[in-house]
């Protein structure tokens, strides 16, 4: 963005309404960013106003810029003009809930410190005035000696004046003011402002002395040998005995400046009224009630998932069919069209049909999070939590990983405990994501399905797979923290948002978002995945005597097709004239046809067989027997690891379905009946698939990481390869040993 514009900064406290007030100003003009060495992501954005252009920054919900990891101080660093990637803000706007203005006002002390130019943005008046309160806004600014905007971001009242006020306050170019600290500290201050350099403002330094432990204390002690931390405590022990002890005269400074300026300003009710919030809460929290109502939400994604997509799928599928065999008119048999309609289409469209669900799926957690409904399920969920050595916080990225390992990684960011939130980044992916879907839809219905199952079995094997992931993580994370991040159990400190009509453009913008990633993702790592998958299962593609295998298939495949005509012909002759004779040639007719099927059977086999996949397969076949999987069930399940979605659509082409649709239902029940139809090929004739290899290959998928993006992600959050490698390597371990557990079980009986 043009650095010649306005540079405004967004900050307030999580659920203030700070997001809704950015998305509001920009619209869709707007992008997020990432800073190098953090994990935290902002957004910025522009917004026009009377001819002028303001590039806009939305930075990390926070209730303090007391940093205590590099993440944090981004806030701080972005406000202060020391980010090298960031202009130094020319006016800092504060999002300030009405409904809790004094502990809300906290921040915007904090920010009146660093000397920039500041906007009181005073949102969800309409929740105070619900609650019995009164505020004077004119009174409260000429208190606080800042503008004061009274606003409701999410109907857009007062964005107008919001924006009238912040263009007049940048042309002012008035710096603000915050609370005086006593003169004790503030000698302090101007002490070791002399010792630490004229480099570092004056607000780091007061942090340097009221943050005990601080990120800021740890970064220059550590440059100055412990000297500076040696003065550091000494200061301290003479404000302790001057009757300003650390950090207790930060809090009682601010919030004495703070009631002063509220004074006169805010009316309250005599007593608190009982609102709709607290008569709902009184339901959603309840140990009993409140889980009932949780299951109830779950069973409601699982209807969502099956029902509700189907319309589009369906559309998505046709619309792959259509391309699958335009593909197969023009081209003639050979490398070039296997490829395209094989690999391609078949690979990347198989894994395109599953959009709907990921779509719904993102739409559901965002109708959940924006609602407020996200935060009472992590309450519930703390004692649970509690008993693996995390707390509630911990819920909310398990939920979203059950979309998506990926943003729910990335929803860890909320807990503020290192321990805790490697943790949960480490046991997020154990959730079985909508990427295992198909494998489960495979495998559950053609062996757990049908008259020789009970109706409800199907139902109960994939609420059974999930289960899986949401009894394993707690377990998983009880053990990370008895031993790498061994630490106390964080006390659980949640606010509790208020209740609210989800915002339509915000679900559909994170759906789009989902959406559009999984499209990226389909379009890149798993379109590669199925081209390599393809050509090591067709090259070599000659037998022996150097004959291609393509084409052999092809002119057998055009001589059954003639067949398949005649019988059509013979079968409607007979059926309007019985005819002994012609009845005999329908006879010889179908056993030839049977005929030409085995060769091509046979053909494909033998083509399998003498390729680079097979021959890899062949090879690792003795390290998955224990889990009752031959060479080809190895090597799908192999050539998943970069995404678990190619699993389903790797089967298609090593038992040569033909060229469908892997989401399809129809697709699946064809494979189904192949999986049905395989055998062993050392010579027993033993049918590969049965229930017990079915499990097996579905708790393997359950517990195995098969996501590169999920690695890349796990990277990105801790910083360091060794966690996404030991992630790697536990889960794959734990998913090998569960398979090869439930397989010896499972064939105790056979």
């Amino acid at each position: 963005m043009s650095s010649g514009h306005p540079n405004i900064a967004f900050v307030g406290n999580p659920n203030t309404g700070k997001t809704t007030l950015f998305n509001a100003l920009t619209g869709l003009n707007q992008r997020v960013g990432n800073y190098p060495g953090v994990t935290v992501e902002t957004k910025k954005g522009r917004f026009h106003w009377q001819g002028r252009t303001f590039d806009v920054i939305d930075l990390p919900g926070t209730y303090s810029l007391a940093a205590r990891s590099p993440d944090e101080m981004v806030a701080v660093d972005v406000i202060l003009g020391r980010n090298a990637g960031e202009r130094k803000p020319d006016l800092v706007v504060t999002i300030v809930d009405a409904s809790n203005l004094e502990r809300n006002l906290y921040l915007t002390t904090q920010v009146l410190e660093i000397g920039v130019p500041v906007v009181v943005a005073l949102n969800m008046t309409d929740v105070a005035v619900n609650q019995g309160m009164t505020i004077d806004a004119a009174r409260l600014s000429r208190n606080l000696g800042i503008p004061v905007v009274p606003m409701q971001a999410n109907k857009g009242k007062g964005l107008d004046d919001l924006k009238t006020t912040i263009a007049g306050a940048v042309d002012a170019s008035l710096p603000s003011h915050g609370p005086s600290f006593p003169d004790a500290f503030e000698t302090e201050v101007r002490q070791l402002s002399q010792r630490v350099g004229d480099g570092m403002p004056p607000f780091l330094v007061r942090r340097l002395l009221i943050d005990v432990g601080g990120y800021t204390e740890r970064l220059l002690a550590g440059r100055q040998n412990g000297h500076l931390a040696a003065e550091i405590q000494a200061a301290r022990e003479r404000l302790a005995l001057a009757g300003c002890p650390v950090p207790a005269v930060e809090a009682r400074t601010r919030y004495g400046w703070i009631r002063q300026a509220t004074t006169g300003c805010l009316q309250r009710p005599a007593e608190r009224p009982v609102t709709w919030t607290d008569r709902i809460d009184a339901v959603l929290t309840h140990r009993a009630a409140g889980l009932l109502v949780f299951l109830a939400m779950m069973f409601l994604v699982f209807q969502m998932i099956y029902v509700w997509a189907t319309p589009l799928m369906d559309l998505i599928s046709a619309g792959q069919d259509a391309v699958g065999g335009w593909l197969s008119g023009q081209l003639a048999p050979g490398p070039l069209r296997s490829l395209l309609v094989g690999g391609v289409v078949n690979g990347v469209g198989g894994v395109l049909v599953f959009l709907p669900q990921i779509l719904l799926l993102f739409a559901f957690i965002a109708v959940l999070e924006d609602c407020g409904y996200m935060a009472r399920a992590a309450f519930l969920m703390d004692r649970l939590m509690a008993g693996a050595g995390l707390n509630g916080k911990s819920f909310i990225p398990l939920l979203s990983s059950v979309a998506c390992a990926v943003p729910g990684i990335m929803a860890a960011r909320v807990i503020e405990n290192r321990r805790d939130r490697f943790a949960t980044i480490l046991v997020a992916p154990l959730m079985s994501c909508a990427a295992r879907l198909p494998v489960y839809l495979l495998l559950i219905g053609a062996f757990l399905s049908g008259d020789d199952h009970a109706w409800w079995t199907p139902g109960v094997t994939l609420f059974g797979m999930y289960a899986l992931g949401l009894v394993v993580a707690p377990l998983v994370a009880f053990a990370l923290k008895s031993t790498l991040l061994r630490g106390a159990t964080p006390v659980f400190v949640m606010e509790m948002p208020l209740y609210k009509v989800p915002s339509a453009r915000l679900i559909v913008r994170r759906s789009v978002e989902a959406g559009w990633m999984f499209v990226c993702r389909a379009g890149t790592l798993i379109l590669a995945s199925m081209i390599v998958v393809w050509a090591l299962l067709y090259f070599p593609h000659t037998d022996a005597a150097g004959q291609s295998y393509d084409l052999q298939v092809a002119s057998k495949q055009d001589a059954r097709d003639e067949l398949e005509t005649e019988i059509a012909a013979l079968e409607k002759a007979i059926e309007q004239t019985p005819d002994a004779v012609e009845e005999q040639r329908l006879a010889e007719l179908t056993e030839k046809a049977q005929g030409l099927d085995d060769e091509i059977h046979a053909l494909e086999e033998a083509w399998k067989g003498q390729s680079y996949l097979g021959r890899a397969g062949k090879w690792l076949e003795p390290v998955v027997r224990p889990l009752g999987w031959d060479w080809r069930i190895g090597m799908a399940a192999l050539a998943s690891f970069p995404a678990r979605e190619v699993m389903v659509g790797t089967l298609g082409l090593i038992f040569r379905e033909g060229e469908g649709d892997p989401g399809d239902e129809d697709y699946r029940a064809g494979l189904g009946q192949r999986l049905q139809e395989a055998r062993w090929e050392d010579g027993s004739g033993r049918q590969l698939f049965n229930v017990p290899v079915a499990l097996s290959v579905m708790v393997f998928f359950a517990l195995c990481c098969q996501c590169a993006s999920t690695l890349a992600v796990i990277k990105r959050e801790t910083n360091s390869w060794r966690w996404p490698l030991f992630t790697f390597v536990y889960m794959t371990a734990l998913a090998y040993l569960g398979a090869a557990l439930v397989y010896q079980i499972g064939s105790l009986g056979s």
